[in-house]
């Protein structure tokens, strides 16, 4: 009688879960990660939106001046908002970032892809020379490209982009191989379809799922890359009000105003921060789907 009633009882169970599934909650992190990027992107895009000041707008009685209601981030040397040139600062660190990320992403998986889907003897070359690359860290090697080329945003965002192909050519390279040797695409070439056809319609759409989830996690350290240039003077260069500039700018001033330095170090910590807890988030996803 009892294990009637338990078997019963654990029916009706099911039966509410079916009928009334649990909420899923965000997590309060990875809300609070979407705001700062949201914040991040009107930035970029408005920066209108979130100041009203010049970032270059230069007032001699403000100098070093603490957050006040007037500057909320307080003012630098030159007395110049620093909430302004946060705001403003957005623009050229993300742009770094994002251009050098997509960089990176463009030529590795292309490498990849020729090297996972092409013969024997392409995908040792590519693999060889990719590891040679590989061998260097990416901060080092973006400053040896730098120091041929010049500081500059153009150059700073080639320097990182070349850097971080070996990260995205392995992955796809790997995603390729493990699509190419699947049992669909081999049932796929039995019955007579071309090989364009079977790498446009099998390989790639299984081989670049994954590529967002990496190029979310990359964004942080390609912003992260771009601000150490940028504090050692490989960047964007003074007045432009760039995060890591920013932060090299007030080393001189650290016991005075501190805030010239505080603010931009915590937008730039967000940023990677946020973008990293995203990124983890789609790739929790990513293999929940897949496994």
């Amino acid at each position: 009688m009892s294990t009637i009633v338990e078997h019963q009882s654990l029916d009706w169970r099911i039966t509410r879960l079916y009928l009334h599934p649990p909420k899923v909650r965000p997590r309060i992190g990875l809300v609070l990660s979407v705001v700062v990027l949201g914040v991040a992107a009107i930035a970029v895009a408005w920066p209108g939106l979130l100041t009203s000041v010049d970032p270059y707008f230069a007032d001699p009685l403000a100098v070093n001046q603490a957050p006040t209601a007037e500057h909320l981030f307080g003012t630098d040397a030159l007395g110049r908002d620093i909430l302004a040139r946060v705001v403003y600062g957005a623009r050229y660190s993300l742009a770094i970032g994002v251009g050098a990320t997509l960089l990176a992403l463009f030529v590795g998986a292309l490498i990849g892809l020729m090297s996972g889907i092409g013969p024997r003897w392409l995908d040792t070359v590519l693999t060889r020379a990719t590891d040679v690359i590989a061998s260097f860290p990416e901060i080092l090697l973006a400053l040896v490209l730098i120091a041929f080329t010049g500081p500059g945003i153009g150059n700073l965002i080639f320097a990182l982009g070349v850097a971080g192909v070996p990260r995205y050519a392995r992955l796809v390279r790997s995603e390729a191989k493990i699509a190419r040797n699947s049992g669909y695409v081999e049932q796929a070439q039995t019955f007579g379809l071309s090989r364009t056809r079977l790498v446009l319609r099998h390989v790639l759409p299984n081989t670049l799922g994954v590529i967002p989830v990496v190029a979310t996690i990359g964004l942080g350290t390609a912003i992260i890359g771009a601000a150490a240039l940028s504090f050692i003077g490989m960047g964007p260069q003074p007045p432009i009000p760039e995060w890591g500039s920013m932060l090299a700018e007030s080393r001189q001033y650290l016991r005075v105003a501190w805030w010239w330095a505080a603010f931009p170090g915590a937008a730039l910590t967000a940023t990677i921060i946020s973008s990293t807890v995203i990124g983890r988030h789609l790739q929790a996803r990513h293999e929940r789907r897949n496994g």
